[in-house]
């Protein structure tokens, strides 16, 4: 007896690059706020929910049904991120808790150093590029926490101007990626 075997292949396209367009756009525009060229206002924190939070979230759990730990746990955990960091800073005005320290800042920029540290670590069997963007996002964190615990302007300042080029940096990959699904080859450098 005959048997019909059916077999379902996965025509989905990769989520990746909207998740790192989503970080790469938020991280940017924080961090010229970072660099001192405007200040924190309602367009980071709409950015920061949106495009950082709910986008990444969205992504990440695409992520998972394409059976990626990787992306799952980074796009999602990213995501959650921007979502809280929004929340700290608007929470305080409504009158929800008490705006923390500087000190207490820094503790909650150095734990997200030390999960991303983690993720770098396993980029390393990866491409160059995510060597390179998750070397300048554990960059980033160490800076932010050092800024905080230090409460150097300067500091922050060059935490501002890393932050623009680890934003950049995932936006390259995002639009390299989106490239190559669009004319089929390589055209930006990705090693």
């Amino acid at each position: 007896m005959e048997q019909n075997v059916f077999i379902a292949k996965d025509v989905t396209t990769n989520p990746a690059p909207l998740g790192l367009t989503g970080f790469g756009l938020t991280t940017m525009l924080l961090n010229l706020h970072n660099a001192g060229l405007f200040g924190l206002d309602t367009m980071i924190m709409g950015m920061g929910i949106m495009m950082g939070g709910l986008i990444q979230i969205l992504v990440g759990m695409l992520e998972w049904k394409k059976n990626n730990m990787f992306g799952m746990m980074a796009f999602s955990s990213y995501g959650a991120f921007w979502i809280s960091l929004v929340f700290i800073w608007i929470f305080p005005k409504m009158g929800l808790g008490e705006a923390p320290s500087p000190i207490a800042m820094g503790y909650y920029l150095t734990v997200w150093g030390i999960f991303t540290f983690g993720l770098w670590i396993a980029t390393l069997k990866m491409s160059k590029t995510m060597v390179w963007l998750f070397g300048t996002v554990v960059v980033l964190f160490a800076l932010l926490a050092l800024a905080n615990f230090t409460g150097s302007h300067l500091i922050h300042t060059i935490a501002g101007i890393e932050g623009v080029i680890c934003g950049a940096s995932a936006l390259y990959i995002a639009i390299g990626t989106l490239l190559v699904d669009v004319y089929g080859k390589q055209i930006l450098p990705m090693p």
